[in-house]
């Protein structure tokens, strides 16, 4: 490694730690002909093969950007678009390669999006994968439908709120001015 102040190729180091999440390495080098000390980044660089054949870095900010127009107008956070484009990234990481094509990309952010929000993963996927038709949203959805039966998560806004008998607060059904039973009470009387 060259010395930056004297351009001395002679160097030693003197300190090394991880940084970025162990994506990155900081030394700290001693020069031996000045004696000066200098940082030095290493990191793993992950290329990203566009269809064109252009070769880019990887970058956290294109995922962010490219969610965040599809979460346009939804009530998705900037720090849950962060924590997706660090879950690509380490999901891409894993494949253990330093080029992969952006098509690789493109199906690590479906996942993760599908669980951050459906609208918002209905608009990537009919972008990332060219729908044509209004028969492929159908299909998006009924594949959403029938996952989201799989992992039985609830459907529509009453059940993420608990329901229609959840709305009056206790028990009672909605717009039901009585719990059960209260009348029972009063006809005894």
């Amino acid at each position: 490694m060259r010395c930056p102040f004297c351009r001395g190729d002679d160097s030693r180091v003197v300190d090394s730690r991880e940084v970025e999440d162990g994506q990155a390495i900081r030394r700290r080098r001693s020069c031996s002909g000045c004696g000066r000390r200098f940082t030095t980044i290493e990191e793993l660089v992950l290329s990203v093969v566009k269809r064109s054949g252009v070769t880019e870095p990887f970058s956290r900010e294109k995922v962010v950007r490219g969610v965040a127009r599809a979460c346009q107008g939804r009530p998705v956070e900037e720090d849950a678009l962060q924590q997706l484009a660090h879950q690509v990234e380490d999901t891409v990481r894993s494949l253990g390669v330093s080029e992969l094509p952006s098509h690789e990309v493109g199906l690590a952010i479906l996942g993760p999006l599908r669980e951050l929000d459906e609208v918002a993963y209905l608009r990537f996927a009919s972008v990332y994968r060219a729908f044509s038709s209004v028969e492929d949203f159908e299909k998006e959805i009924a594949d959403l439908r029938s996952l989201r039966g799989a992992a039985r998560l609830p459907e529509g806004p009453e059940a993420a709120q608990g329901g229609p008998e959840s709305k009056a607060g206790n028990g009672q059904a909605a717009g039901s001015g009585d719990p059960e039973g209260v009348k029972a009470e009063k006809s005894s009387e």
